[in-house]
């Protein structure tokens, strides 16, 4: 479905909402959007298919019975107040992958804050080609255009703090105690519930521009066979249904007030929140896989940029720019 069609839907939500306590007449909804009633009972048919629970009333019109968790663009600025991130959303209800389409914005000119949801993608990525798990309205699939006055080489911090205002704003829904693996990884007893890909275009000197690609499991009540024993979310480990628009709100308002800190204050304050929160920041025995080889150590804390560092059992010192992490539970070996 194009987003055009998109954008129509979410202002026929937007009107039963606006709405709620009353019958909208067809009549009136068809002029609103400038289509057809036979093109708004369509319209009304795919929000109940999507979980809305719209009230068909004789002769009348419609009434919205129970507000429905779909991310779309004036329900999620509600949320978000005066924020600017956000002020531009594009919503679809199926995407390959936001990452690739705020990619192109950025390249055509999207300006900072733009942002990009999906209720569900066909090819949702994660770092190293890995492919993200994007049940239909489960999780929060988003794409952020940063633009962002750092140099190239600060461009790591960005992940750091996303991965932080994906944690504070869980915190502030939940009590549940959260672990952040190096770089992106945001983990629940051991299991994965969100991801971050940051993918930038920069030049000497400075960055045009960084996509940052969020995948968050909200309400995923299983997983794929493979992934099962990896990857938990937030209603797994709660056994409730959380408020998506809402959790979607208090995330980005955060990324946009740990991004502004970071322009105005420099990097050091994120680092050091991470590695106060992060129990792989020091003294974490891993397993590193590196530029086509693996390795064992310690880690060693986060340099300025926000790489980590990780005392070899060789006793070398090695600063990770690429790659993944695991805890490992091999013992040290003798040098």
């Amino acid at each position: 479905m194009d987003e055009i069609t998109v954008r129509k839907i979410d202002k026929l939500l937007n009107l039963m909402v606006d709405n709620a306590t009353v019958v909208v007449s067809g009549e009136k909804i068809a002029r609103e959007l400038n289509v057809t009633r036979s093109q708004v009972w369509q319209w009304v048919e795919r929000l109940r298919n999507l979980g809305c629970e719209i009230q068909g009333v004789p002769a009348t019109g419609y009434r919205l019975k129970k507000m429905p968790d779909l991310l779309a663009p004036e329900l999620v600025r509600r949320e978000l107040g005066t924020s600017s991130f956000g002020k531009t959303i594009h919503h679809f209800l199926e995407i390959d992958s936001t990452n690739d389409y705020a990619t192109q914005l950025a390249i055509s000119g999207g300006v900072e804050g733009t942002v990009v949801l999906a209720e569900g993608q066909k090819s949702g990525r994660g770092r190293m080609g890995r492919q993200w798990y994007s049940e239909p309205l489960k999780g929060i699939y988003c794409s952020v255009i940063l633009r962002p006055g750092l140099p190239p080489a600060k461009g790591p911090l960005l992940t750091l703090a996303a991965a932080l205002a994906v944690r504070d704003a869980v915190c502030r829904m939940t009590d549940l105690k959260m672990d952040i693996r190096w770089p992106n990884d945001l983990m629940i007893g051991g299991k994965k519930f969100c991801g971050i890909l940051a993918e930038m275009s920069a030049e000497v000197g400075r960055i045009r521009f960084v996509v940052m690609g969020i995948g968050v499991n909200v309400n995923h009540t299983s997983f794929p066979k493979e992934i099962s024993h990896l990857a938990t979310s937030l209603k797994l480990e709660t056994g409730k249904t959380w408020s998506r628009i809402e959790l979607t709100g208090q995330m980005l308002k955060r990324l946009e007030s740990l991004c502004r800190e970071m322009e105005k204050a420099g990097g050091q304050g994120i680092i050091n929140r991470w590695s106060e929160i992060s129990s792989f920041a020091e003294h974490k025995r891993v397993e590193v896989h590196s530029n086509g080889t693996s390795f064992f150590g310690e880690t060693a804390g986060l340099d300025e940029n926000g790489f980590l560092r990780v005392k070899r059992d060789d006793g070398c010192l090695e600063t990770i720019y690429s790659g993944s992490i695991a805890e490992a539970n091999e013992p040290v070996k003798e040098s």
